[in-house]
């Protein structure tokens, strides 16, 4: 074999211990960036959760705050009516009386 022939092969074999080697190097250099997303996934995903649940805490309260409002107007507004015809009536009774006149109802 000629000189030539021997520095084909040893740069052939050469060129593919090269290529293995990088191939290698490059699958486990993907398998630790894939393990730092899923951890910074898992990291990301238990912030957003613990954010949900402080919303959630807050919206309750304020939910709760506002239900209970809602149901101190809503019986005001259930009495003014009421109220409001006891007022006409004290002032029909106060026209009468001022007139001289007492109607007894």
């Amino acid at each position: 074999m000629s000189d030539v022939g021997v520095a084909i092969i040893v740069a052939v074999i050469t060129g593919a211990f090269a290529l293995a080697g990088q191939i290698v190097l490059s699958r486990s250099s993907n398998q630790r960036m894939l393990a730092e997303l899923e951890k910074r996934s898992e990291i990301s995903d238990v912030k957003i959760e613990a954010q949900i649940e402080k919303m959630k805490e807050v919206w309750g309260v304020q939910l709760t705050q506002l239900t209970e409002s809602v149901n101190k107007h809503n019986g005001f507004a259930e009495r003014i009516p009421v109220l409001e015809e006891k007022i006409k009536v004290i002032n029909n009774r106060l026209t009468d009386l001022e007139r001289g006149t007492h109607n007894h109802e």
